[in-house]
């Protein structure tokens, strides 16, 4: 009586269950019915299961029955391992990049700048339909980068409101909206993408000032041996706008000046320049690099010492040395490198690369009478030394080796030193705000003095080495305090084409179409009159 009464209100509960999809798919407005139905069907369904608990378990005794439960449960666990595995891979982004630049990699910098982002960020993508896919592998690995990244893709033919909105001309476009602000690409290069990127996250251009009328080196020069056009162009794509200054015509140093730069002096500061720069540094919380080649007359070296006195008062001593290194990763021994890892300082933070340097003197850090207290950012190997006695490096007789009795400097040698003064007159306290982020707060002002022992590291002949083009812009985000910069910069794919001779070419054709199919077609000749 018992199990009739349970069969009949299974039937009900199959009736209810179906019942309830026919209401939400014929009446959405009884969806709420429905849903107490389906419950309750389900609930019938069950207990009639529970009731026939003696069957059940009579039925998985036979071997059959075992069988074909573990062979269900095996497919239940695969399932169960895909539909994991998709999940993770919905919500995590993994890749192996196995080419050498890393050109399907975001570089760390673009993933520093992703990682800052305070608010949304929107790419839109303006092309023909057919065109659009070639742009999501690239702007997908933005969006794994950060949560506030957004990408829309949009068929300029069938949304022409759209595309005029956003005064889009050209296919191929990406706009980049960020705070109200927005800025167009039109490749799908990550460097021009994160070069847009930069420009709407920090609107304001910075000034990068070089110094002239001491020989120094032009952003605006060429020229393969002295030239720093590249470099130039470099500090472009970082938001930096430059210009040469001629400090002794001007007798001041512009307002819009973040940074100044003196770039391998030949001769030394007139001495109405030193009270404007000083004047610059303690009174605006100026910036100053000062790339500061050894003499060019290595016998009788000019005397610099305007410019030497300027790096001491701010921790930063020259010396009148050439730093050599025989570790043998050069062939030159007056063109030391630098090898991670680097000296702790925000500049080298994670920094990898190889730097190397044409010739270079040793700069030292030292605490000024005024406190000023420098840091070393960069260094030569421990097999490296500065050498004090330069007319040595000129005598071909005698090889020249370490002697510290001499003055010599025995590595590891300070080359690049920094220095960082927090403002003297601080401003005033803004009043307690307790809905601002610590991120929110203006940073504090300072001011910074960096300097390296060499100009050429950077010129145009020289800034193709591994690190020296990153570890210049580095230099400069760090003085501009614009942290969020320093980084590896996105590179160059690496050109992997090989020129073939025409014997070469000859050779290559002549192996795939003849040796290796003969050799294929012999070795089963062989095969057969062995076994015959």
């Amino acid at each position: 009586m018992v199990q009739r009464i349970l069969s009949i209100l299974s039937w009900v509960g199959v009736v209810l269950v179906f019942g309830a999809l026919v209401i939400r798919f014929t009446k959405p407005e009884w969806d709420q019915y429905a849903t107490y139905g389906a419950y309750a069907g389900l609930a019938l369904v069950l207990l009639y299961t529970f009731g026939q608990w003696r069957e059940i378990v009579a039925f998985f005794q036979r071997r059959n029955a075992r069988y074909g439960t573990i062979a269900a449960a095996s497919i239940i666990v695969v399932l169960g391992i895909l539909v994991a595995i998709n999940y993770l891979s919905e919500r995590r982004n993994k890749r192996w990049d196995l080419t050498e630049n890393k050109q399907y990699s975001l570089s760390e910098q673009t993933n520093k700048l992703l990682g800052s982002l305070t608010a949304p960020a929107r790419f839109m993508v303006f092309d023909q339909a057919t065109n659009l896919d070639r742009f999501r592998a690239r702007l997908d690995a933005y969006k794994y980068g950060s949560s506030q990244v957004q990408v829309d893709y949009v068929d300029v033919d069938k949304d022409p409101v759209k595309t005029k909105e956003f005064k889009v001309d050209t296919y191929g476009t990406i706009v980049i909206e960020y705070m109200g602000r927005t800025e167009r690409v039109t490749t799908d290069s990550e460097q021009d993408i994160t070069n847009a990127l930069i420009k709407v996250v920090n609107p304001t251009a910075k000034k990068v000032y070089f110094l002239s009328g001491h020989g120094e080196k032009d952003p605006g020069n060429s020229d393969r041996k002295i030239g720093y056009s590249s470099i130039a162009d470099a500090l472009k794509r970082d938001n930096f706008e430059f210009a040469t200054l001629a400090l002794a015509q001007t007798g001041e140093i512009p307002m819009d000046a973040t940074v100044l730069v003196i770039a391998g002096p030949r001769t030394d500061l007139l001495e109405q320049e030193v009270p404007v720069i000083t004047n610059y540094l303690t009174m605006r919380n100026g910036k100053l690099l000062v790339l500061f080649d050894p003499p060019d007359d290595l016998k009788n070296p000019p005397p610099m010492t305007r410019l030497t006195g300027l790096l001491n008062e701010w921790g930063i001593k020259s010396t009148d040395t050439v730093v050599l290194d025989v570790t043998g990763l050069t062939s030159n021994p007056t063109a030391p490198v630098a090898v991670p890892p680097y000296p702790a300082h925000a500049i080298t933070n994670n920094f990898g690369f190889i730097t190397a340097y044409p010739l270079v003197r040793a700069l030292q850090p030292e605490t000024s009478p005024q406190k000023r207290s420098g840091q070393t950012f960069v260094q030569t190997g421990a097999r490296s030394w500065a050498e004090k006695n330069l007319a040595s490096l000129t005598d071909q007789k005698n090889p020249v080796s370490a002697d510290p009795a001499q003055g010599d400097i025995p590595g590891p040698v300070s080359i690049g030193v920094a220095t960082a003064v927090p403002a003297a007159t601080p401003e005033p306290t803004p009043a307690a705000n307790t809905t601002k982020k610590p991120e929110d707060e203006p940073k504090k002002p300072e001011t910074r003095v960096a300097a390296i022992g060499d100009s050429d590291f950077v010129s145009n002949a020289y800034l193709g080495v591994e690190g020296n083009r990153d570890l210049f812009m580095n230099v400069v985000s760090w003085l501009a305090q614009q942290e969020n910069l320093i980084a590896i910069r996105p590179r160059e794919p690496a050109d992997r084409r090989m020129t073939l001779t025409e014997n070469k070419t000859t050779a290559i054709l002549l192996l795939s179409i003849f040796v290796i199919p003969g050799v294929v077609l012999g070795a089963g000749v062989y095969s057969w009159w062995r076994r015959r």
